[in-house]
């Protein structure tokens, strides 16, 4: 890809500051919960590679008030974090199966859930003509991706399977004004792209999965060997029949089975049940 010539107020930014103590942290390899900023670092990789093209303008995720805009002293593409929401028609509600290397479940997990992060992205610098000039180039950058490049992705991201969606210049919903925005923040409206970045939350919980079933189960069904009349008693009225109780039965069954279920294999037979008929009783009229 050719490099695109960039304003000439748009070169010879500041350096950027040092690492925070949250990169610091993912640096040395530490579990985080740390969407948001994996989400940024993201950004700032894809905004550096495909819409600068290496020059010196600064990339910023400082909310651009009229004292933040007093104090900048050379180009800033700034990215502003301004809302957060859950993407409900994306959340799924199966949990997932994780199994160990013998291919056996050993506990379930929630599937992730996904977040919709919204930035307002800005470009300043000291003539109107250099900000659009960035501005398209940062249109056209985000325009190229459907979702953040896989190589990319940090931190958490790193080897997600679902993909971080990446949408810009999309209609806001109704219950959310980029004007609104503006005047929250106190400053004056000003052109911007409304970039909304779509990520994967781990909620990081888990449930044991019970043990194995190791065997497989016989059932026989035989017939009653002959109604006995059973006395009266806790548990039984008139007319009652006793029958004998279901038990486990060995390889001689005595009787003739009306359905017999097998399972397992010779070496593993498993567990055989025997199940005794139970008789019809008339009803009384």
């Amino acid at each position: 890809m050719g490099k695109r010539s960039l304003p000439e107020g748009a070169t010879g930014g500041a350096p950027s500051a040092a690492p925070g103590p949250v990169a610091a942290r993912l640096a040395r390899g530490e579990p985080l919960g740390a969407m948001i900023h994996d989400v940024d670092e993201s950004l700032r990789a894809l905004v550096k590679r495909d819409a600068l093209n290496g020059s010196g303008v600064e990339v910023a995720f400082d909310a651009p008030t009229k004292e933040w805009v007093a104090r900048r002293n050379a180009p800033v593409v700034d990215l502003y974090l301004y809302d957060i929401r859950e993407d409900t028609t994306r959340r799924e509600t199966a949990w997932e199966p994780v199994r160990d290397e013998h291919g056996r479940v050993t506990e379930r997990r929630p599937p992730p859930r996904r977040f919709r992060l919204s930035y307002l992205v800005t470009a300043w610098t000291s003539r109107p003509e250099d900000e659009h000039r960035l501005l398209a180039a940062l249109l056209a950058c985000f325009v190229r991706h459907e979702f953040v490049p896989p190589e990319l992705l940090g931190g958490q991201l790193e080897g997600q399977q679902l993909p971080v969606l990446l949408t810009v210049a999309l209609p806001p919903a109704e219950d959310r004004s980029i004007a609104d925005v503006w005047s929250a923040m106190g400053g004056e409206l000003k052109p911007s792209l409304d970039v909304v970045v779509t990520a994967p939350l781990d909620i990081r919980r888990s449930m044991a999965a019970g043990p194995p079933v190791l065997e497989e189960p016989r059932l026989t069904v035989v017939p009653v060997e002959g109604p006995a009349r059973g006395r009266r008693g806790a548990g039984q009225g008139k007319g009652s029949t006793r029958l004998p109780a279901a038990t486990s039965s060995g390889d001689g069954e005595s009787g003739l089975a009306d359905e017999t279920l097998v399972a397992g294999s010779p070496d593993q037979p498993g567990r055989r049940v025997r199940l005794r008929e139970l008789p019809r009783r008339r009803l009384k009229r």
